[in-house]
């Protein structure tokens, strides 16, 4: 999930949401598309932060290719920012440095929308199917439509989540994998353009691939002022393209590694839960950290996952993005 830093990205979605937090959230689930994006309502707020993010794992003879883009966007009166956050890694490669990180002009004042820049250009819409274009970094994501697997709502804060196949097109190469969808809007709140402080704790949200038609997504995090509209443990899985139950979730951290601070970074985990077809147990470890911001009390990055999941007599490789915020 996208958490709780205030300079980078994603990260900063859900501490948004932890400014309304501290009430009662409904809670919606495993509905057949992701609702409309209210854009009317949107349009009208005076104040307002919404962000659409993408996580893309897939796979081809070359290797594993892991995508995650942010696209952040609000209005504080009469002023409109936009921004974009992206890293991917290639299993062979590492890290590889794609342009178009940071802010940019919002010039027809969009919301509801993402608007395109001159790095990154969307048609469609996650409800029907969308394609990312980005000419300059030599890539094409396409995107199914976006079953909703997760919804939370406050007044007018909507939180999503979705996942669905995608495949991406990346140097002449066609990668097949899938994406875990993200959607958020917070009225009454723009990190883009005012300072908001300490709604993350050692949050660690893991976007993964379920070989060889699933996904899952989990994340795990000790902040009080969040835990009321995110959970302090949440997560969904898709498995041969059907969501599946995941009652008695337990997200265990088992090792972490030194930091720069008075944090550690987790580097491995073991993850249970019961679905209809008996116990299920997974194991992840992290290798390839890339820092992107680093304090004295805490830090941002981004990481590889590997793993196995054993569920219904059956093992599902398991490899994908994690997003760390201490």
């Amino acid at each position: 999930m996208t958490i709780f830093l205030f300079t980078i990205g994603r990260s900063l979605s859900f501490v948004l949401a932890g400014l309304l937090s501290l009430v009662p959230v409904a809670v919606q689930a495993d509905s057949d598309n992701l609702p409309d994006a209210t854009a009317p309502v949107i349009e009208d707020i005076p104040l307002i932060y919404v962000s659409d993010y993408f996580s893309f794992v897939g796979r081809d003879s070359q290797g594993y290719v892991a995508l995650a883009l942010d696209n952040n966007r609000g209005r504080d009166g009469e002023t409109y920012q936009a921004e974009h956050f992206v890293v991917l890694h290639d299993e062979r490669e590492g890290w590889v440095k794609l342009d178009g990180n940071g802010a940019y002009e919002n010039k027809r004042h969009e919301l509801a929308r993402i608007p395109d820049s001159a790095s990154f250009q969307f048609e469609g819409t996650p409800e029907a199917g969308l394609t990312i274009t980005s000419a300059v970094n030599q890539l094409t994501l396409r995107i199914d439509p976006l079953p909703i697997r997760t919804s939370r709502t406050h007044e007018q804060a909507i939180v999503r989540m979705g996942s669905a196949p995608a495949v991406l097109t990346w140097r002449n190469r066609t990668i097949v994998g899938r994406v875990i969808y993200e959607y958020l809007t917070m009225p009454n709140f723009n990190r883009l353009t005012r300072t908001y402080w300490g709604f993350w704790k050692d949050f660690q949200g893991l976007s993964v691939l379920a070989e060889p038609s699933g996904d899952l997504y989990l994340h795990r995090q000790q902040s009080e002022r969040i835990a009321a509209l995110v959970g302090t443990l949440a997560g969904f899985a898709v498995l041969d393209g059907e969501p599946a139950v995941m009652g008695q979730l337990q997200v265990e951290v088992l090792e972490r590694a030194f930091a720069w601070g008075f944090y550690r970074w987790p580097t491995a985990w073991r993850v249970s839960w019961t679905g209809r077809h008996g116990a299920a147990s997974m194991t992840l470890t992290l290798s390839d950290r890339k820092t992107i911001a680093g304090w004295v009390i805490g830090g941002f990055a981004m990481g590889i996952v590997r793993g196995e999941l054993s569920y219904g007599g059956r093992t599902f490789p398991l490899y994908g993005l994690a997003e760390l915020l201490m």
